[in-house]
């Protein structure tokens, strides 16, 4: 069996979560694609995945090559669509989502520049702080803040993005100054997504103690921007894209709360359906935002 196959299939069986899916993405039968990762198995000489008859899982031996061999080919399918590409010129529109607090300057200026450099592509942006379903709704791109992207989609990695406690030197004085310890912050109200679920969240202290994160509601909202204009007006405090809060800390417009308390990185993703033909326009913003955030 060709061993660039037996890559690409065992790739699509990690990401796709089955057997199955990754055989209808490849065009080839399921019994085909067990074929190829028993002989990379075999001639590695070692197990990369556990099967069971309802779950995948990458072994220790199969988490190592998957991440050196996914880098490996995607590196071979950048080559080969550069060699491609005086041929498909970036043209058309780009339908993209992305989370509403990506309306910011920074993000702003990256899509004038991405439009500077490739006059042809017409970026149709779209900001929701839902999980759109990129083929039924027609996106070529999804941006997705996560821990875990879905293993039905291709993620790209292409940041961390940190998120703070802030809140007004007015809101904060009300409550009697600034909080200590997470348990504090149940005296300021605050303004809680509704699209997100933040009641497993948990912030770890000096030392490495984990504390959990209990914000009382004085609002829910599913829009970032109002979100933040409400933490303005001292409604309360919210917990927020570092992107969307940094100059109002800067300026001293908000406090940032906790600041010797982290929570888990949370990573921006490019999601898209397919690494099969990949359009030029997709792979060069793809290319640029990774350049420009990473």
């Amino acid at each position: 069996m060709d061993r660039m196959t037996s890559l690409r299939v065992f790739r699509e069986v990690v990401e796709a979560g089955s057997f199955v899916a990754a055989a209808e993405r490849l065009g080839m039968s399921p019994p085909m694609a067990s074929k190829h990762v028993a002989q990379l198995e075999k001639s590695l000489g070692a197990r990369l995945l556990h099967r069971s008859s309802r779950h995948l899982s990458l072994t220790e031996a199969g988490t190592a090559w998957y991440e050196q061999s996914r880098r490996a080919l995607d590196l071979l399918d950048a080559a080969e669509a550069a060699i491609g590409q005086t041929h498909d010129a970036p043209r058309g529109q780009l339908k993209v989502s992305a989370p509403v607090w990506c309306a910011t300057p920074r993000f702003a200026r990256m899509l004038a520049d991405y439009r500077a450099q490739y006059p042809e592509v017409l970026v149709d942006m779209h900001l929701e702080n839902r999980k759109v379903d990129l083929a039924a709704d027609g996106y070529d791109l999804a941006l997705r803040a996560t821990q875990e992207p879905s293993p039905a989609l291709i993620a790209r990695p292409l940041c961390s993005v940190p998120f703070h406690l802030v809140g007004t030197p007015a809101c904060v004085e009300r409550a009697g100054g600034l909080p200590a310890l997470p348990a504090d912050l149940a005296k300021l109200g605050a303004i809680v997504p509704s699209y997100v679920n933040l009641e497993n969240l948990a912030l770890k202290g000096p030392g490495g103690r984990m504390f959990p994160l209990r914000l009382v509601p004085a609002m829910r909202s599913d829009d970032t921007t109002l979100t933040l204009h409400a933490v303005r007006s001292d409604m309360g405090i919210a917990y927020m894209p570092s992107w969307l809060v940094e100059e109002d800390i800067a300026s001293g417009r908000l406090l940032r709360l906790l600041p010797e308390f982290h929570s888990q990185p949370v990573t921006l993703f490019a999601v898209y359906t397919s690494r099969q033909y990949m359009s030029s326009k997709l792979r060069t913003f793809i290319d640029f935002l990774s350049e420009r955030l990473g």
